[in-house]
């Protein structure tokens, strides 16, 4: 939801002072980051973010009134604007299920389909509350601007709304995005990416056990990005060749990372409880995975056989939202996260930590042990050596950190 409109809605309708309503905006953005589906009723939204808070330890007062600013969001603020887009509602109907339709068509991500989804509201809604022409390719460049200027959104955010928005115009309007050259970008930064030291991975994995722990012992001993490791079905373990493979990974690339020795036997001990539980489910008539469109219509059984297991499935069964079938879905990239984040928690690292810190602590570990960058660069899968050249400069500022003269008084 554009979020600028928020701020002025809560400002002029005396709910907020000024001085306050930047805070009422960053806690709506931290809910907004939790992607929570749509489906939920908003006092269970409101439920699951206040217990996102509580994991983060929040003070009191802070819990309190991130409760208001978001209550104020689901409650007051979505009603303006669906008064508001109330007549155009059809249209935006139609528009949106053309968009699905065209994404799926072209066999995108159901990530990118939520994603672009999501922008196309929002160019919507901004074009509905100013009362503007979705179709002019004036509108966006303001759109955008506004992105920049005053949500002050990160470049890639407006790169990512960029790209739907170009998908709108090109696939469903059929018009040409030409007046934008002179739009303001957001300023991308270029940081040198947190690497943990040997010592600080072994802490890391020291605390962990059982499933979570050969989550990120795999997920550092082969460099996957969250999403890979996430999707890997039991077939991509070759154990003969000492492989892990990546099928249709970033830019729908496929590669081959080294499988680390050490996990072997443990993966064959959690690929036996998958199998277990697979079982269980063909018992009670399920058993099922997604398949991509074209294999499952060629084979319309291998969904539920064993090697198109996902190799970290989820706890629970649920309710695949294209084809309304119930399947067991592999785990989410969220709850990977988590257990990066508890496993920080319990150790004395103050670094910021993500689960993509593991992939770049891969990366650097190799090329200090004298693993060639090209070499790193297809085990990353990055598609231009330029994006993995960033290594060498963590590798050069960790080998030249120079010598305080305090220590040579």
């Amino acid at each position: 939801m554009y979020l600028v409109d928020y701020k002025n809605y809560i400002v002029s309708n005396g709910f907020v002072s000024e001085s306050k309503s930047d805070y009422y905006v960053n806690w709506v953005k931290r809910f907004l980051r939790l992607n929570l589906p749509a489906k939920l009723s908003h006092s269970e939204k409101l439920r699951q973010f206040e217990e996102s808070l509580l994991v983060d330890n929040v003070a009191d007062w802070q819990l309190i009134q991130a409760r208001h600013a978001v209550e104020l969001y689901l409650n007051m603020f979505l009603s303006h604007i669906e008064a508001k887009r109330a007549t155009s509602t059809p249209l935006l109907e139609s528009l949106l299920r053309e968009l699905r339709n065209t994404l799926r068509v072209k066999h995108y991500a159901y990530r990118t389909e939520q994603t672009y989804v999501d922008w196309v509201k929002r160019y919507f809604d901004f074009c509905t509350v100013k009362g503007l022409d979705m179709k002019a390719d004036v509108n966006v460049k303001l759109f955008l601007t506004e992105l920049a200027v005053k949500n002050k959104v990160a470049a890639g955010t407006q790169n990512q709304a960029f790209n739907a928005l170009l998908f709108l115009f090109r696939y469903i309007f059929e018009l040409d995005l030409d007046n934008i050259k002179d739009t303001v970008r957001a300023k991308g930064k270029r940081h040198i990416p947190v690497v943990l030291s040997l010592e600080e991975v072994k802490l890391l994995i020291s605390v962990l056990d059982g499933t979570e722990r050969l989550i990120v012992e795999l997920i550092y001993g082969t460099g996957l990005r969250v999403s890979e490791l996430t999707r890997l079905r039991v077939m991509d373990i070759d154990f003969a060749n000492g492989i892990v493979r990546v099928v249709d990974g970033k830019g729908g690339k496929d590669r081959a990372v080294p499988l680390p020795h050490s996990l072997e036997d443990r993966l064959r001990q959690h690929l036996a409880k998958v199998k277990e539980l697979h079982n269980q489910d063909l018992a009670i008539g399920f058993g099922e995975v997604w398949l991509p469109p074209a294999l499952a219509r060629k084979y319309r059984n291998a969904g539920r056989e064993w090697q198109w297991q996902y190799l970290f499935p989820s706890a629970k069964l649920s309710t695949d939202p294209r084809s309304g079938k119930t399947r067991r879905h592999h785990i989410l990239d969220n709850t990977v996260q988590r257990i990066v984040k508890k496993a920080v928690r319990r150790t004395s690292i103050d670094k910021k930590v993500t689960v993509h810190t593991l992939r770049h602590s891969f990366a650097t570990h190799l090329l200090m042990h004298g693993v060639n960058i090209r070499e790193i660069q297809e085990l990353l899968g990055h598609k231009n050596l330029e994006t993995t050249m960033i290594y060498t400069h963590v590798v050069r500022e960790l080998s030249t950190v120079p010598t305080s003269p305090l220590d040579l008084l």
